[in-house]
């Protein structure tokens, strides 16, 4: 059986305290953690991230049966200046650090783009930009390896690791079974692939399909003010048809986190409700 959650920053505005039992109340089992979205009151920097930080948390998601699916670090791992680099990689060692304390199995990022303002650019799709952001990634690898956590990366189409292939290639080099897929198949479209995306997708499992460790769902609406796909909520665009994904998650990834993104507290229930329907009739 599937475990639909959601990202704990696209719930209701309120103390953590709050949020979680209405989350549960949903029928959500998971949340996406992002530290410094959802609880910004607190600082998230690395030595705030202590032990008595993680207990807390811990003992807040067990009251509400909820688990954590995923702590997200969505940082530049090919920022080009190195002091802004290292800081950023003591960010990843701490998540890490801190996810092992929360009892999560793992810590997720994409992969980033070779400048400063972490925006797509024609050198995201280069070798170069490639051999940086694996340089980069393989001592935050390690640091998984030495807390028994996962780390999985998201390819992105306007990042560095942009499609199945690019991720197969960092998988394979970095060659560490702590090293895993976060896959949201949305995020790898555009409007280049956008009407061949049953393609893409097949293609994705066929590469990655052994090394996918948590799903992400959401939908696409045809093109936002530069061109380029909009996420929206599931079942609130063009998407339609999840069958191949969640046909994937039935027969090959049981139990699997498979978190919600874009939705709104007003229509979570019905974005989880329009993927339960098609994972049931898989």
């Amino acid at each position: 059986m599937i475990q639909f959650g959601l990202r704990l920053h696209d719930a209701e505005k309120l103390p953590i305290e709050q949020v979680l039992p209405l989350v549960r109340q949903k029928g959500f089992s998971c949340v996406h953690l992002a530290l410094s979205k959802s609880l910004k009151e607190v600082p998230n920097t690395p030595s705030a991230l202590t032990p008595g930080y993680a207990a807390y948390l811990r003992r807040l998601f067990a009251k509400n049966e909820l688990d954590i699916a995923v702590l997200g670090n969505y940082l530049n791992l090919a920022h080009p200046d190195t002091d802004a680099l290292h800081a950023i990689q003591e960010k990843y060692y701490a998540h890490i650090r801190f996810a092992s304390l929360l009892g999560c199995g793992m810590v997720g990022t994409e992969t980033g783009a070779p400048n400063a303002e972490y925006k797509f650019c024609p050198e995201c799709r280069s070798d170069a930009a490639l051999a940086t952001f694996i340089t980069n990634f393989k001592p935050v690898v390690r640091c998984a390896e030495q807390y028994g956590v996962t780390i999985a990366i998201e390819p992105v189409v306007r990042h560095i690791v942009y499609d199945a292939r690019r991720a197969r290639t960092v998988l394979d080099e970095i060659g560490s079974p702590n090293l895993q897929i976060l896959l949201d198949p949305v995020n790898l479209l555009n409007m280049e692939n956008v009407d061949r995306r049953e393609e893409v997708f097949a293609e994705t499992i066929e590469l990655l399909g052994k090394d996918v460790a948590m799903i992400h769902f959401k939908d696409f609406l045809l093109q936002d003010a530069d061109g380029q796909l909009a996420a929206t909520g599931a079942g609130q665009g063009g998407m339609g048809d999840y069958r191949t994904i969640l046909r994937f998650a039935k027969e090959q990834k049981p139990y699997v986190f498979a978190t919600l993104e874009n939705t709104t507290p007003e229509n979570a229930v019905q974005c989880l409700q329009y993927l339960q329907k098609q994972y049931d009739e898989c």
